[in-house]
């Protein structure tokens, strides 16, 4: 087996442990899971977007975690399976984009790995705004394949398919995904003389989204997909993207100035570099991702990191602009092992995690009294802050799982788990098909309890008030609570979020029902902290 061989399988298997190793260990419940729980178990049920709920965006994120519970049941654990599964399709995007630019095997095994640490194995849970990336992931890595290795027209219409498909995960990154596209066959119709090829790409995408969209041209969909218009407000903001730029990002900042210098230097050291078409389609993928990446940061700016993708890019090219020059060894095992090590030491943090859990897996990560061997009073980095309230807050070395068979694999704080006990004992959970709207991030208990979903046009998957849903769908919700139509209802109470659950729900609630319990939301950090507050009639 010769060496190019040899590290191609290790990229295989590195690609398939990192991203199925996380379904194999127990996870604290994570806030706005709620979100991919329900919208995948309610496809996987028969419903449709659109049509018996409304969303503001496509229905591609769900699509995977839906036929995963199919296929596996509708356990939160499911969810990271999916997860696994869309990690590993990125993996191998990633590193055929890095083949078709024909990088030598050294710079792009460690490129992947990277990419693994970096953007893999932090995104375990299935999350719309991770989704997109990964639709375009793929997209570019079939154009790439059209550009640079095979003119095979299969190529170029399933890079058009995936990127519409990643449009329709989420309008911001999928319709910088086709700009992207589009400057790439620009540059490439350009140096070719021939503009067939970005007809055709743009001929694919409005046939694709001809067969997604013409079955759901009704009503609400105009009022459901987000493109800026009422009810809806657009988030993009020149202003807020130049102020995140020059104000918050610095490692965009240094990416942009490492790709200037060591640009400048190559053209510097060979301007016949830069005339070579491969060589410009890199810079021009690159620069494109960084640009992609400054916007998201400020349209989609949950979790804080979600753009991290991009250093990925930016370290394969730097990686490869230094090979071109500096005459090191660059395919040798001794400087394969010296950029692992270099990456896995920069990267620490993605993983220091997983490692002190393994090391360590009975001790409080913070806030706990620890005892020496000796009796004494160990004091030191991980618990020199005590909890001193501790219904503010319980750390996540304290939750505990559930009994609720959709939760295997979690763990919650333990007065969630015995309020979710309190609930499904309740003589409403009891009777067949009760009427319950659960108006928080439990949104599993629809299995657990069971009970049916309000279904329509205009009822909404989650019920974030100028998000996900609006003034209308509020009043139909007040109406109803007026007109006590539900048997119990369940509200979250975040008082930190802006009406992540509507606040006017609840004024509604304590006019028309009667509270009979309240519990801990399953959340960490005090400022978004919450309570599960539950009503009858």
């Amino acid at each position: 087996m010769n060496r190019e061989t040899a590290i191609s399988r290790f990229e295989i298997i590195l690609i398939f442990l990192l991203a199925v190793s996380p379904v194999l260990m127990t996870y604290p419940y994570r806030v706005n899971i709620f979100i991919s729980w329900e919208g995948a178990y309610r496809i996987s049920q028969g419903e449709m977007p659109f049509s018996d709920f409304g969303i503001p965006m496509g229905y591609m994120f769900w699509a995977v975690p839906a036929l995963f519970f199919k296929i596996f049941g509708p356990q939160m654990v499911t969810l990271i399976k999916a997860q696994a599964f869309l990690n590993i399709l990125s993996g191998f995007a990633f590193r055929s984009i890095l083949r078709s630019f024909r990088l030598g095997p050294v710079i792009r095994f460690a490129s992947v790995v990277f990419f693994v640490l970096t953007y893999s194995l932090v995104n375990f849970w299935p999350w719309y705004n991770h989704s997109v990336i990964v639709y375009e992931l793929i997209s570019l890595a079939f154009l790439m394949a059209y550009l640079l290795r095979e003119r095979n027209m299969l190529w170029l219409i399933l890079a058009a398919v995936f990127c519409f498909l990643s449009f329709f995960t989420k309008q911001d990154g999928g319709g910088l995904c086709l700009m992207i596209s589009l400057v790439l066959l620009g540059y490439d119709a350009r140096m070719e003389r021939k503009w067939k090829a970005p007809l055709i790409y743009l001929s694919a995408v409005a046939a694709t989204a001809a067969l997604i969209l013409l079955p759901l041209s009704r009503e609400g969909f105009s009022f459901w997909f987000n493109l800026g218009q009422p009810p809806h407000s657009s988030r993009v903001s020149l202003v807020d993207v130049l102020s995140g730029l020059l104000a918050e990002s610095k490692a965009l900042r240094m990416s942009m100035i490492f790709i200037a210098l060591l640009g400048f230097a190559l053209f510097y050291r060979d301007r016949k570099l830069f005339w070579q078409k491969d060589r410009i389609l890199w810079l021009l993928l690159v620069l494109g991702i960084l640009v992609q990446a400054i916007i998201l940061q400020e349209t989609s700016y949950t979790p804080p990191d979600n753009n991290i993708y991009y250093l990925s890019f930016v370290c394969a090219w730097m990686l490869w602009a230094l090979a071109e020059l500096l005459p090191l060894p660059w395919n040798s095992y001794g400087t394969l092992a010296g950029l692992c090590l270099a990456i896995l030491l920069l990267q620490s943090g993605r993983y220091a995690g997983y490692v002190t859990s393994m090391l360590t897996p009975n001790r409080s990560k913070a806030g706990g009294i620890e005892l020496s061997p000796q009796g004494e009073n160990v004091v030191g980095r991980n618990n020199f802050l005590l909890y001193l309230d501790r219904r503010k807050d319980i750390p996540a070395s304290q939750w505990v799982p559930s009994r609720i068979p959709v939760f295997r694999n979690m763990i919650l704080p333990r007065p969630t788990v015995e309020g979710m006990d309190r609930l499904l004992a309740m003589e409403e959970c009891r009777k067949k098909d009760p009427k319950v709207l659960n108006m928080t991030e439990l949104t599993p208990l629809a299995a657990a309890v069971p009970f049916t979903y309000d279904r329509g046009i205009y009822e909404p998957l989650w019920h974030h008030l100028g998000v996900s849903m609006f003034n209308r769908q509020a009043q139909t919700y007040e109406d109803r609570i007026a007109g006590k139509y539900y048997d119990i209802v369940l509200f979250e109470y975040i008082p930190g979020l802006n009406n992540f659950f509507p606040f006017r729900i609840r004024d509604s609630l304590q006019k028309h029902y009667q509270k009979v319990d309240s519990f801990y939301a399953p959340r960490m950090g005090q400022e978004s902290m919450g309570t599960v507050e539950v009503y009858r009639r």
